[in-house]
């Protein structure tokens, strides 16, 4: 009965989710951000709570990224694992192969290098998520 419970629970998290990203692909698509996006990409950086832990990425879509790592939409990936829903740094590509080979850059990066690298645009580490809701 337990399993049952929580599965019924998850279930009901990843469909109230699924709304909220089809809610968001549709605003995409009459949107700026669709136009910039389109053959862009952009690199980011999560971390958790007490920002012990760093995780890069690339996407097309930062939004929707960011909101599947927020939601934990994928359990077994390593930002569900360690509760990185953060995000502390971004940075935008017009082309997604450049956001790739930036994404690679940072990843061969130290610790060091990926914290200066947050600083300098995002001292206090706050969530930037709401910001980028804003494009």
């Amino acid at each position: 009965m337990e399993y049952g419970v929580r599965n019924s629970v998850r279930t009901e998290a990843i469909s109230s989710s699924e709304v909220v990203i089809k809610r968001l692909l549709r605003f995409a698509r009459n949107n700026e951000y669709d136009k910039k996006m389109k053959r862009g990409g952009c690199v980011y950086i999560m971390t958790n709570k007490n920002n012990t832990t760093l995780y890069a990425g690339v996407t097309s879509d930062l939004k929707i990224r960011v909101h599947q790592h927020k939601n934990n939409l994928f359990p077994q990936s390593f930002t569900a694992n360690y509760n990185l829903h953060k995000l502390v740094y971004y940075e935008g590509f017009h082309r997604i192969e450049e956001a790739i080979a930036r994404e690679k850059q940072i990843k061969a990066g130290s610790r060091k290098k990926k914290e200066t690298l947050i600083n300098t645009i995002n001292p206090d580490w706050k969530d930037l998520y709401n910001e980028v809701l804003d494009w």
